[in-house]
C-alpha cells in the first residue's frame, strides 16, 4: 500500500528536520472534532476530511518510532511506514464503537513499524516463531526494567532467566543482544529548523495523547449524563427483567444462564431471550430520552 490516500502525500522528506517543523504546525482534534471527522469520512469517503484527520495524528507517528529508533534504522522510513499504518487505521476506524480514533490508529502504527523493522532485521535469520518477535521487541525492556542500560555482556543468569521468561533459547537471547546492543537517542537532541533563535528538541514533536483536563472534564460529563439516561431507562424494566441484567450484565459475579434458568423455573434459553430483550427495551427508551 502506498504511503498515500487518493493522491494526499505522506511520506517524510529526506530533510527530516523539515518534515517535523511541517507536521508540528497541523492542529490536533478535540475528541468531538475527531469523532464527527471520523464518521464524515465514513459516510462520504472524502479525502479532505482524511486529511485534516491524518495531519492531526502525524505527531502520534513520530511519538511511537522514536521508540523504535536504538534498532539503527533510517527513521524517516519508519516514520513513512507508521504514517500508512496511519492510514491503514483511518480506513478501518469504526467512531460509533467508542473508542478514540488516536487509540485505535496507535495499534496500526506500531504494527506496520514493527512489521517494518522485522523484515529489515532479516527474519530468515532472526526466527519467525511468536517467542522470538517477543525477544526481539522485548529484550531492550526487559534490561532496562533490570537496570541493565549499558552495553556489557548479560550473565549467565540473567540471560537464563530471560530465557526462560520468554520461552526462547539462551543463545537466541545472546544472539539478539548482540544485535541491538546500541545507545539509544535522547530526545533532548536538537533539530535544526533553519531558525535564526536555533532548533527545537525531538521532545517538542512528541504527541501526548494523555486527555486534558478540558477532555477529562468533557468525559466526566458526559458519563454522568449516560449514568442519568440509564437510570431513568432501566425504570421500563420488570423486577424480573431487571434482575437478570443486572445478574448477567452489571456484576464481577460468574452468574451463568443454567443459574438463573433454576432461580426462575424457566430454560436457559428464556433467560438469554429475556437478557437481550432487557438490553433491547433500554436501549429504546434511551433514544426516546435524546
Amino acid at each position: 500500500m502506498e504511503n498515500s490516500l487518493n493522491g494526499l502525500d505522506f511520506t517524510p522528506e529526506l530533510n527530516l528536520a523539515r518534515y517535523l517543523q511541517r507536521i508540528r504546525k497541523y492542529p490536533l482534534l478535540s475528541q468531538e472534532e475527531e469523532y464527527q471527522l471520523a464518521v464524515k469520512y465514513k459516510e462520504t469517503q472524502d479525502k479532505q476530511v482524511a486529511y485534516r484527520l491524518i495531519t492531526s495524528h502525524l505527531r502520534l507517528v513520530v511519538k511511537v518510532v522514536s521508540k523504535y529508533k536504538g534498532y539503527g534504522l533510517p527513521i524517516n522510513e519508519m516514520i513513512s511506514e507508521g504514517n500508512i499504518g496511519l492510514i491503514y487505521a483511518i480506513n478501518k476506524f469504526e467512531p460509533d464503537k467508542g473508542f478514540r480514533f488516536s487509540t485505535y490508529a496507535l495499534w496500526w502504527i506500531k504494527a506496520t513499524v514493527q512489521k517494518y523493522i522485522l523484515n529489515s532485521w532479516s527474519l530468515v535469520k532472526l526466527g519467525t516463531t511468536a517467542a522470538q518477535k517477543k525477544l526481539f521487541f522485548n529484550l531492550r525492556k526487559i534490561k532496562n526494567n533490570l537496570k541493565l542500560t549499558d552495553d556489557r555482556e548479560l550473565s549467565t543468569d540473567v540471560l537464563k532467566g530471560i530465557a526462560d521468561f520468554l520461552d526462547v533459547s539462551v543463545q537466541e537471547v545472546t544472539d539478539m543482544n548482540t544485535r541491538l546492543k546500541a545507545h539509544d537517542g535522547s530526545l533532548n537532541v536538537v533539530v535544526d529548523n533553519g531558525d535564526a533563535d536555533g532548533g527545537a528538541e525531538w521532545i517538542d514533536f512528541i504527541y501526548d495523547n494523555k486527555p486534558n483536563q478540558e477532555d477529562q472534564l468533557s468525559y466526566r460529563e458526559t458519563m454522568d449524563y449516560r449514568r442519568k439516561l440509564f437510570r431513568k431507562a432501566i425504570t421500563v424494566l420488570n423486577p424480573r427483567e431487571k434482575d437478570i441484567l443486572y445478574k448477567r450484565r452489571m456484576t464481577d459475579e460468574n452468574i451463568t444462564l443454567d443459574d438463573l434458568s433454576r432461580a426462575y423455573h424457566i430454560s436457559k434459553e428464556r433467560v438469554r431471550q429475556i437478557e437481550l430483550n432487557s438490553i433491547r427495551k433500554i436501549s429504546k427508551a434511551i433514544e426516546l430520552m435524546q
